[in-house]
């Protein structure tokens, strides 16, 4: 599914930067083969773009990302020139060989114009801010308020998973704010990827948790929701030794499920978000907390147990019906468990031994 998407993403970007440069074309070059201004686009725009989201020389956008802000984008200008002119270089060529142009030398047609770089820019730099606000928002989210779907309230139907960090005050406590805020970045980019397979959306970071939301349908279908959790948790066991080497200890992690109807609107004037209004999210956030008391990683409600077949080798408890503050009708809870992995348990016995 993730390559799928990404394969979508980049054959959007693709053509969006073609247009760019048949439009360049159009308008500077009128009675030119368009094609010619769609293969530049594409060689001088698409490689900045991979550079940007980390994909393209990753070690050097990293380091690059990480630089105070003068000396980013000096750098960053720096960088997107050279790949820039190398893709310039290629396409013409490329366009040269195919008898698309015919320039008075090779080197001639290997400088890119003043012009051309600015306006290639100009594109790359409004593609990876939109790309930036997609991140910044979620996938669905930025679709949704691209059109603005939920612009009135809408009722619907979703699955709400709330997942969270145990023991991160004594981890504070012991290593200091900072420190624990690179814990918490770490393990919320452990989330994306199981999320992304699942095809939920993270909805929301509040302090040591995470929401993550699917429509109803969605999200009991294949038993996404619950399959989403354990491998949450596979992620982070699979990782023992390198989250013990960075921080001295491996996260635990308490997650909780539940679905229903609830109202959802996008609210706000200045800073506009997408919002889920009504009980089916105060009960997960409450049954959230229920781990702790019951002593169990993973909590679901009845309700949404029954809703959906239980993947094999999960194991479901039935831990009868309680009763919930601010909620009138006792809710029933379930756990889900699921015995470790072969490979896990090894591990645990070479790190114990």
């Amino acid at each position: 599914m993730k390559n799928a998407t990404t394969l979508l993403t980049w054959l959007v970007l693709g053509i969006a930067m073609a247009l760019s440069g048949i439009v360049y074309a159009v308008i500077v070059f009128p009675g030119e083969p368009v094609i010619i201004g769609g293969v530049f686009a594409i060689l001088i725009g698409v490689p900045v773009l991979a550079f940007e989201r980390g994909i393209f020389l990753p070690r050097l956008s990293r380091r690059i990302q990480k630089l105070p802000t003068v000396p980013f984008l000096v750098a960053a200008v720096i960088a997107y020139e050279v790949i820039m002119s190398a893709g310039y270089a290629v396409a013409a060529l490329l366009l040269q060989y195919f008898d698309y142009i015919r320039p008075p030398s090779v080197g001639h047609a290997m400088v890119m114009p003043l012009n051309v770089f600015l306006y290639a820019l100009g594109v790359c730099l409004l593609l990876g801010f939109i790309l930036r606000v997609r991140d910044l928002l979620g996938r669905e989210i930025f679709s949704n308020m691209l059109i603005s779907r939920y612009r009135n309230p809408v009722m619907e139907e979703r699955v709400f998973l709330f997942i969270d960090l145990a023991d991160s005050t004594a981890f504070a406590e012991r290593n200091g704010d900072l420190r624990t805020q690179q814990f918490l970045s770490e393990l919320f980019a452990a989330f994306a990827e199981p999320v992304r397979r699942h095809k939920g959306a993270i909805d929301d970071y509040i302090g040591d948790a995470a929401i993550v939301t699917w429509p109803l349908e969605r999200g009991v279908k294949n038993s996404r929701c619950i399959r989403c959790v354990f491998d949450i948790f596979d992620a982070i066991e699979d990782n023992t030794e390198v989250w013990l080497k960075r921080f001295g200890q491996v996260p635990r992690l308490r997650a909780a499920l539940h679905g229903g109807a609830i109202i959802t609107a996008e609210i706000g004037v200045d800073h506009h978000k997408i919002a889920y209004f009504g009980d089916t999210v105060n009960t997960t956030a409450r049954l959230e907390s229920m781990c702790r008391s019951l002593n169990r990683p993973i909590l679901i409600s009845t309700e949404l147990a029954g809703r959906m077949e239980i993947p094999g080798g999960v194991v479901l408890e039935d831990l009868g019906s309680h009763a919930l503050r601010g909620r009138g009708q006792p809710l029933g809870v379930m756990s889900l468990t699921r015995p470790p992995k072969e490979s896990n348990v090894r591990e645990r016995r070479k790190l114990a031994g």
